[in-house]
This record gives structure tokens, C-alpha cells and sequence, in this order.
């Protein structure tokens, strides 16, 4: 058994980058984007309605104030800052996941924050502060291993960690850096098969070509890599044929 989460509502005004409706056709958790690096109320809302028809699980996906890069640059952020920017980005998706007959069930960082919380052990404590300050005990989801998921652990919030199906791997588990050689896997084939050993327990290759076993409850592919929706509906199907049940993590 596994979850299936993308990044959904990753727009802004008139500007769209992911295709939610196509999306949540596969995926059985949905990471929204709160503002800070992508979406608008707007876009909050009717995302949150779509995954709450759907069945699919709503995830607060919270970021540095970036929308200029996209979240995806490092940013030195004191930590009572961005404990309150956390709880203040679960709040504003809260209220549409609400509003829409849902809730939100689990926050993931974005970007920046989800690289810099694997390392940084004080912008992970800021993260759990504001989760904790939202005021509901939700589950992280994270890189396994993570300063994040210590973190979160030490105060009792449940930890789901994530493996990627279109991300490079260093040999210890950690993320390519995005802009480095092997980055994002472009090729179907490759991110179907990297999602099928992830899902069955085996062995991937890491950058170096050295064998890597990542140890997953929920796989993720990215909505902004190209044709994302038709490709998670191809990685559900052989998921599904291969005998491994998709839903979301308990």
C-alpha cells in the first residue's frame, strides 16, 4: 500500500502551472500551495473543493514568502518568524478545506524549506513551532531522516515519510539539488519504474549508480513536471496492476 501525493495549486491570478482537475483524477493526497510561493484564495478554494468531491486527502503545502522564485530559494528566516508564516499559511488553507466539507490533514514544506529542514535543525524546530501553533496535531510529511521529522517526533507529531518518483537521489538519501546534473528524471519509463521499486520495498540507483532502498508510506511527483497528469495516472495504473493498493496514509 501507498499514497500518491503531487503538488496542487500552483497558480497565481491568471497564471496556472498545475493541471488540478486532471490530477486529482490519480493522486489520493494533494499538497496546496498556501500563497507564499504559489496560489491565491481563489485558487485555494476550488482546489479544496475539487479533492474534497474527489475523496482525495488535503495537505498544506507551506513555503518560504517567495512567490518572485517560486519557493525555491534558500531563505535565512528568523525562526519565530517563520513559525508564525507556517501557522499563518495552515490557517488561510484551513478555512477553504473547511468551507469545502474537509480539513486539512497534513502539512509538507515546499521547495527551499523541505531542502533546508532536512539539514537545518532550527528552521525544522521554527516549522513544527508553527504547525503546533495551527493548533491541530498534524502529520508531517518528509524526507526520512530528516531534521524535520526529529523535529516533529520530539513533540509528538506523527511522521509519514515520502519518497520522490521524478527526483534524483544523492547516495545518502538526500535530494539532487535542483539545478545539478540528474535533478528531475524526464523519462517516463524511469520515474514508472523508480515508482514501482519505491512502492515494492526494492532498490533504486542513486546519482552515482549505487544502490539506494528508500523507504516510503507516500510517493510524490511533482504537478509542475511535464504532463504530470497523465503520468500519475500511468504510475496508478501499474501501481494498481502490480497488486499494490493506492490511497492515502492513515
Amino acid at each position: 500500500m501507498i499514497d500518491l501525493n503531487a503538488d496542487l495549486g500552483e497558480g497565481f491570478g491568471r497564471w496556472s502551472l498545475t493541471d488540478d482537475d486532471a490530477l486529482l483524477t490519480s493522486v489520493t493526497s494533494a499538497n496546496v500551495a498556501c500563497g507564499f510561493h504559489a496560489g491565491d484564495p481563489s485558487t485555494m478554494r476550488r482546489v479544496c473543493e475539487l479533492a474534497a468531491a474527489g475523496g482525495v486527502r488535503i495537505g498544506a503545502q507551506v513555503s518560504y514568502r517567495d512567490l518572485a522564485g517560486f519557493g525555491r530559494r534558500s531563505m535565512d528566516v528568523p525562526a519565530e518568524d517563520l513559525a508564525a508564516e507556517v501557522a499563518y499559511q495552515i490557517g488561510a488553507l484551513e478555512i477553504f478545506a473547511r468551507a469545502a466539507g474537509s480539513a486539512v490533514a497534513y502539512v509538507k514544506p515546499h521547495g527551499a524549506l523541505y531542502n533546508r529542514c532536512v539539514r537545518d535543525s532550527v528552521q525544522a524546530a521554527a516549522v513544527v513551532d508553527g504547525i503546533r501553533m495551527a493548533g491541530t496535531p498534524l502529520p508531517v510529511l518528509g524526507l526520512p531522516g530528516s531534521e524535520l521529522h526529529s523535529a516533529a517526533a520530539a513533540v509528538g507529531l506523527p511522521v509519514v515519510n515520502e519518497a520522490f518518483a521524478d527526483r534524483g537521489y544523492r547516495p545518502d538519501g538526500t535530494l539532487v539539488p535542483r539545478g545539478e546534473p540528474g535533478d528531475v528524471l524526464t523519462d517516463d519509463g524511469q520515474v514508472v519504474a523508480r515508482s514501482l521499486a519505491i512502492a515494492e520495498g526494492k532498490d533504486v540507483a542513486a546519482s552515482d549508480g549505487s544502490p539506494l532502498r528508500l523507504s516510503a508510506r507516500s510517493l510524490c511527483l511533482h504537478g509542475d513536471t511535464p504532463d504530470a497528469a497523465r503520468l500519475a495516472r500511468r504510475i496508478r495504473d501499474e501501481l494498481t496492476g502490480a497488486g499494490i493498493t493506492v490511497r492515502a496514509f492513515a
